[in-house]
């Protein structure tokens, strides 16, 4: 045992061999030491649990550990190609931002702002004002604040409004969203207590109003955003709920979610109800995200009428849910577009963009795409054209598919899975789905600009030109420098 582990190479004698003397600045050579040592303690174990095993001859540990170093030096966040066809992509970040965004994001970044700070009397001021004009105007809300998510919202909401008090909702939107983050779990922490009314498929008003006791602090509402209820069902809507509220002197809180600004039906998808809608409606507080629908950074907005808006900002937590400077810019830049106008806002948002492509240049450019693609990978997948069904994503317009056409990719000599890792293993990675035994790409959420880039990483997933044969990950072709932000 102990004459194997003598055949390990040192520490220093490995950093020298010519494998890792080549390598660029990054990755440091902090490093590559780090990954240097981690290999060779790899191996050493290897070889104390397997003593017949074949000590690593010192140029395949300094392969090991320059694909060590590389992979370490990688940022934890990085670029991807979406092909899911999934807009609003909870995994890979959410909604893009427009280019206005990132330009208003970049000039925060880089620069002292005004962030708590008014030019015209030289005096402190709040942040909210930043955006605070622009959400009453286009929520028609008597105020608004910013929090950081929309979770925060509805808890900061709740703390602000009943806490210590019970809170009214019905069973059916016990709603529960990704990271198995449940809404019974926001209303105990917040400190009011839930009151269930009403079955899983039906609620009435009058399950509402039995409800109503003394210690009752308010009503909620949740929007289903993330699943949606079928068949035999009940629902009381926000009218009916908000002529209770009033008579019993209770405050009406909808949780909407998603955050529609806009008739999402003019982009050719489903109805999204909207807070103008809900506040118009007699609802005294609406929350929803910036991330989701809205299409800007991610974001919890609280809007309603101007007293129940002033107790929840004198809440303590306001400070620790806050938004910083750069989410400020983003949100602002965003909600300008929807100033401007519903066309501008469709037209330069990307997630509004992508929901609502014109179905028929979006098939030109699929068939355009598989047929280059069946060129460049020369015989060796099978490459077709097929429906398919993109998504809004982000739990938005659930059980809503918007149809249209995919690539499915078949490689002759490689399973699917293998295609796919292959795929994630690029330069960039490619996210996609596989579906009946393909590896299907949705170019709703791809940027045109990047159709050639993807053709090179699929036609090295699938083995064509892979001269080592391995995974397709090595030599995939690399992003040229982006400037600006691509959608």
């Amino acid at each position: 045992m102990k004459d194997l582990l003598s055949r390990l190479p040192a520490v220093d004698r490995l950093l020298r061999h010519p494998a890792l003397a080549s390598l660029p600045p990054n990755p440091s050579r902090a490093i590559v030491l780090r990954a240097a040592r981690e290999v060779l303690e790899e191996a050493r174990a290897a070889v104390l649990g397997a003593p017949e095993a074949v000590v690593p001859a010192i140029d395949e540990l300094a392969v090991r550990v320059r694909a060590r170093a590389e992979r370490l030096a990688r940022p934890g966040l990085r670029r991807v190609l979406n092909a899911t066809g999934i807009v609003v992509h909870t995994n890979l970040g959410r909604s893009l931002l427009s280019e206005r965004a990132v330009a208003a994001l970049t000039e925060a970044a880089r620069n002292y702002v005004t962030l708590e700070y008014d030019l015209e009397t030289g005096l402190r001021t709040t942040r909210q004002a930043i955006v605070r004009a622009m959400l009453i105007e286009l929520t028609g809300a008597g105020d608004a604040l910013v929090v950081n998510n929309n979770a925060a919202a509805v808890m900061l909401a709740l703390n602000s409004l009943a806490d210590g008090r019970e809170v009214i909702i019905s069973r059916g939107e016990l709603v529960e969203i990704g990271g198995s983050f449940r809404l019974p779990d926001v209303m105990a922490k917040s400190g009011a207590r839930m009151v269930e009314v009403g079955t899983t498929n039906r609620t009435r008003l009058a399950d509402y109003a039995v409800a109503v006791t003394g210690a009752t602090g308010a009503l909620l509402k949740v929007h289903r955003s993330n699943f949606a209820l079928r068949g035999f069902t009940a629902e009381v809507g926000i009218a009916e709920l908000a002529g209770l509220a009033r008579e019993r002197g209770i405050p009406l809180i909808h949780d909407l979610g998603s955050g529609a600004l806009v008739d999402f039906r003019s982009l050719g998808a489903a109805a999204e109800h909207m807070p103008r809608e809900s506040l118009a409606s007699g609802a005294d507080v609406v929350t929803f995200s910036g991330d989701k629908l809205l299409g800007g950074p991610q974001a919890g907005v609280i809007a309603g009428e101007a007293g129940c808006i002033r107790r929840i900002a004198a809440n303590p937590l306001m400070r620790a849910m806050r938004v910083d400077k750069l989410i400020l810019a983003a949100l602002e830049a965003t909600l300008a577009a929807y100033r401007d106008g519903a066309e501008v806002a469709a037209r330069e948002l990307p997630t509004l963009a992508m929901i609502g492509a014109d179905p028929a240049a979006l098939e030109r450019r699929t068939r355009d795409l598989a047929g280059r693609l069946a060129s460049a990978t020369s015989g060796g997948a099978r490459v077709e054209v097929v429906p398919g069904e993109s998504e809004a994503g982000g739990g938005s317009l659930p059980g809503e598919p918007i149809r249209t056409r995919v690539v499915a990719v078949r490689a002759k000599e490689r399973s699917p899975d293998r295609v796919q890792t292959a795929l994630r293993e690029g330069e960039p990675p490619v996210v996609a789905i596989i579906r009946d035994d393909a590896v299907v790409l949705d170019l709703r959420t791809v940027a045109p600009a990047d159709d050639a880039l993807l053709i090179a990483l699929v036609a090295r997933a699938v083995g064509v030109g892979d001269r080592d044969g391995d995974s397709g990950a090595r030599g995939a072709p690399r992003a040229p420098a982006v400037r600006g932000r691509r959608r």
